[in-house]
Parts: structure tokens; sequence; C-alpha cells
């Protein structure tokens, strides 16, 4: 029975000890600093939206499209795990669509044809008089998507493991060679799932100098307006600054976003910024305070996230480190939730490979 400890409890993480745990032969523990129920600038996890926005392009979009049917769903039978349907508005601005999105944001989400478009139920153009007029917007298309009650989501997966065997354990590691020591079974772990997020640019035995935060600050109101989630593919204000608004399943209040400034760790909103992310939330989406402005909006708090960024995209592969086999899932971006079940997939049928070439367990040849 291989022995496999998952590094991390955010999305990820979580993600792909349910996965592993589904196959009875494997003996599952998570270990993290942080878990579900904790709030920390370096746990990304619960400060996310979250939904489905496709941000990947054609050629690489296995982990988001494989991931859909999970989310929709779970919206759809599991109401409590603290996802519901949501209609998406993505909107376009002339200058981003005049330089081909090059935006922090300007992805495939934003392309005029999308790949996405034949995977999610309703996409449609959506018509001038339909669009905004506001930070110069020039079209724009809706679609059937979710939003994610972060808070309610995180809990309900760590609960799902557990259901499946999985034991949580809570540990600070400085090298990851180490998590192979801390199976709950007393025996050193034959595989190591290394889903540490942002942090995998500072774990002893990855030090990966590829990954970066990309820093993004919400705002967490009561008020909630129409049925839509709102997306721009940038604002009139920065480079690093967006436009989003959701509001999440089971009253979880309305997110207000945000930014996207890469390699900044600074843990802390910055006020003015809230302003600015308050004020073209509200200029977008007037119903949040049926026209009154931002004095009117109900702030339930500030937060600060660090999506991890990695300049070449997602890691997904294996290692030998130390004489464990590493299983790396890190590199996400905004998109871990998204992506999530997808990329775990993979992960399961790394772990399959490892397994089906090492049948005795790690007393083989690495």
């Amino acid at each position: 029975m291989p022995k496999i400890v998952v590094l991390g409890a955010g999305v990820s993480g979580l993600t792909c000890a349910l996965q592993l745990a589904k196959d009875k032969k494997n003996v599952v523990t998570v270990i993290a600093k942080h878990m579900p129920g904790d709030y920390d600038v370096e746990y990304t996890s619960p400060w996310a939206g979250a939904n489905f926005l496709p941000m990947s392009v054609a050629e690489n979009c296995r982990w988001e499209k494989r991931t859909w049917p999970e989310l929709k769903r779970l919206a759809a039978e599991v109401p409590e795990a603290g996802i519901h349907f949501q209609k998406a508005r993505v909107f376009r601005l002339k200058k981003d669509e005049a330089t081909g999105f090059k935006g922090p944001l300007s992805d495939g989400l934003f392309a005029l044809d999308p790949w996405y478009k034949d995977v999610v139920d309703g996409f449609r153009e959506l018509s001038k008089d339909e669009l905004p007029d506001a930070q110069g917007i020039c079209s724009g298309c809706e679609f059937q998507s979710v939003c994610i009650n972060t808070a309610i989501y995180l809990a309900w997966l760590a609960g799902q493991c557990a259901k499946e065997g999985v034991v949580f354990k809570r540990a600070v590691l400085g090298h990851i060679s180490e998590a192979a020591s801390m199976s709950h079974t007393g025996e050193k772990a034959d595989i190591v799932i290394n889903a540490s997020g942002v942090l995998a640019s500072r774990l002893g035995g990855v030090m990966d100098a590829n990954v970066q935060p990309a820093r993004g600050q919400i705002v967490l109101v009561r008020n909630t307006g129409s049925s839509n989630m709102m997306v721009t593919s940038g604002c009139e204000d920065a480079d690093d600054e967006i436009i989003y608004t959701m509001t999440r399943a089971v009253g979880g209040g309305t997110i207000l976003g945000g930014t996207y400034q890469l390699g900044n760790w600074e843990p802390n909103p910055e006020p003015n910024l809230a302003v600015r992310i308050m004020k073209r939330a509200v200029e977008l989406h007037p119903e949040l305070t049926g026209g009154k402005g931002i004095e009117a909006l109900d702030i339930v708090r500030h937060g600060v996230g660090l999506r991890p960024t990695r300049k070449g995209g997602v890691r997904i592969e294996k290692e030998a480190i130390d004489g464990t086999w590493v299983v790396h899932n890190y590199g996400h971006a905004g998109w871990g939730y998204q992506g999530s079940y997808g990329c775990a997939e993979r992960v399961v049928e790394l772990v399959d490979e490892i397994v089906a070439e090492n049948p005795h367990g790690r007393g083989s040849k690495l």
C-alpha cells in the first residue's frame, strides 16, 4: 500500500489528496502549516474568489477543461460544497483589444473566439447595448459559470478527505525531503506530493526561482447586486489593476477586486488601492449599492492573497529527491480552483506510474 504525503492544504493539495485517497490502496497524509479555517497571506486559497473563468489558451486547456464537469456537478448536486451557478460577464477594454490582450490578466479568457465557448453552457457575445458605459469597454461575452464560497468549500474538501481516510497533520518544513518522514503511519513515505504553492520559491530542495507571487487585494462586502459575476481585461488606473465582482454561495458575500501585482509580497491591504477597487466595482456594477456609491458598501473585510505564479506555467512532474519520489503540483497563478481536478488527475497518473515502476515500494531503485 503506497504511503503518500501531500504537502499543502490549499485547494490543489486537498484535491490531490481526495483523488488519491479514493484509491483504497493509497494511504494518504496531508501536512501543512495552514489548514482550512486559517487566514494568512501565505495561505492563498481562502482569499480566492473563486470561480470558473478559463484563463488558458486552447493548446494548454486540459487542466481547466477537465475540471469544469466536476465543478458543474458539485454546483448542481452537492449544495453543501458551497458552490453555486452564476452567470459570468467578461468585458474587453478597447485599449487591451488594441494590444492583443497583453495585460496582466488579459489572457485566454478574453479571446474573441475562445476554446471554452464549446465547453460552458449559454456562451454568447453581448450586444453593444448590453455593455457598461465604463472603463472603455468595447465588447464582451457571457456564459454560465460557478462561484465558490472558499470558506465552505475548503472545509468541505477536508471533510471529504477525512471521510476517505486521509489524516491531517500541521507541520512547518524547511526542506521537501522532511515530508517523507511525516506519514501518519510512522513509516517513511513512498511518494510526496508537493502542493506548496507560492512557497515553492523558498522551500529547500525545490527553491524554484521561476515562482513569484502575484499579489491580489480584495474587498469582501455584504452587498449583493445582480446575479452576474463580472470581470474586465484591465482598467484605466494601472496596468496591474483589474475589475471583478462575484457573489459567493451560501451567504458568503460579494468579492470586489482587484490587483495582479507580480513580485509583491506585501501582506497588508493598501487603503488607497481599496478605495479604487470599490469605486471601480460600483461603477461597473451599480446595483451593488443601488446607485449610492461606495459609501453604501457594507464591508466585511479587506484581504490580500498571493497567487502562485510561475514563469513557464504550472509544474506537474515527478522528480526523485533524496531517495523519495516527489510529484510537483504548483504554479497555478490565479486558476488554482478552476484547474484543480484536471491537475489532480495528472498527479494521480504520475503516482500510478511511480507505483507501477516500483512495485515493491521505496525499496526499489529510483
